[in-house]
């Protein structure tokens, strides 16, 4: 027997709208949703592939969802048991994960490659915390926010991509 799943009504209000539209949520199969927290959804720009964070491993993960063939991708090398990663953003195609990881002891910023399965880490001089990765479309630049002696302030930070495919 197929459970069923309640229907969750969203209202969606417009500005200078007095009117709501009604909004089913998709409910998508594959993995993407599991007993546990899910957060920090973000789209690659293409539309095909959605990363996210979740603790469903008992500690904070980040997961790589293909859209197209409704399944888990897998993304070796990303994630370790002894830190958490976490507030993914993707680039255009996918290839490239901006993310959080506390694998210093702090909270620094990683590009994971897909292609090569490894991670490159942007804020080795940065003493303080980051958050909040923001990667471009090539995976060229990543914008960031990092914590100075107390102060939030916003780096960007250039990276060296030969090839985006």
């Amino acid at each position: 027997m197929i459970p069923r799943l309640p229907i969750i009504l969203v209202l969606i209000l417009t500005s200078g709208c007095n009117a709501s539209l009604p909004v089913q949520p998709e409910i998508i199969p594959g993995g993407i949703n599991s007993n546990s927290t899910e957060e920090y959804p973000t789209y690659s720009s293409d539309g095909r592939y959605l990363a996210f964070a979740s603790d469903r491993r008992g500690h904070r993960n980040v997961f790589l969802y293909d859209l197209q063939n409704k399944r888990l991708v897998s993304v070796p090398n990303l994630n370790h048991r002894d830190s958490s990663q976490d507030q993914p953003a993707l680039s255009a195609n996918g290839r490239y994960i901006a993310y959080i990881s506390t694998e210093r002891g702090k909270t620094d910023v990683f590009v994971y490659d897909r292609v090569s399965q490894k991670s490159e880490l942007l804020t080795a001089n940065i003493k303080g915390s980051s958050a909040n990765p923001t990667i471009n479309g090539d995976g060229s630049k990543v914008a960031f926010q990092a914590s100075q002696l107390g102060q939030w302030k916003i780096s960007i930070v250039s990276r060296n991509v030969t090839n985006s495919n």
